[in-house]
């Protein structure tokens, strides 16, 4: 039985936890994936005081943040939807599928908003021309809803 490594975040890792937290993982986990994309760190006794420092900073910029994720809310929700043009078909699907970073473009050129293109949520393939209705989370505790028409180019 392989016996867990403690890590500490440097970033929020889904369904792990966030920057500052101490988790414990296992050790391929941790050498392979969170320490090479440097999510994470390997955990001593005398990273404890790193810990502190990083906490006290991510707490300072949580409240920052806050305010510019309810900024970012209000001018998705606002105004006209995001257009993507794409290459469709006569039936109106697509020559392959919208991706999350094509939305997170089309938002900064559209809307001016900078949109992480991996808290664009999408339940199924954007695979045809139509209007969807995505998530995005922008905090927390806070999601806003985005509205994408896809449309066919000419």
């Amino acid at each position: 039985m392989t016996q867990n490594t403690k890590v500490i975040l440097t970033h929020e890792v889904e369904k792990l936890g966030v920057a500052g937290d101490v988790v414990e993982v296992r050790p391929g986990y941790a050498r392979n994936y969170l320490i090479p994309r440097r999510m994470a760190m390997p955990w001593t006794k005398g990273s404890q005081t790193v810990i502190d420092r990083l906490k006290a900073s991510l707490a300072r910029q949580q409240i920052a943040s806050m305010e510019t994720a309810q900024m970012v809310k209000a001018k998705l929700t606002e105004g006209d939807p995001i257009l993507i043009d794409a290459k469709a078909g006569a039936n109106g699907r697509l020559f392959g599928s919208i991706t999350t970073d094509q939305i997170a473009k089309a938002a900064k050129a559209q809307k001016g908003v900078e949109i992480d293109k991996r808290k664009i949520m999408i339940d199924q393939p954007l695979k045809a021309v139509g209007t969807y209705q995505l998530t995005v989370r922008l905090f927390e505790e806070l999601s806003s809803p985005l509205e994408v028409i896809i449309r066919a180019a000419k």
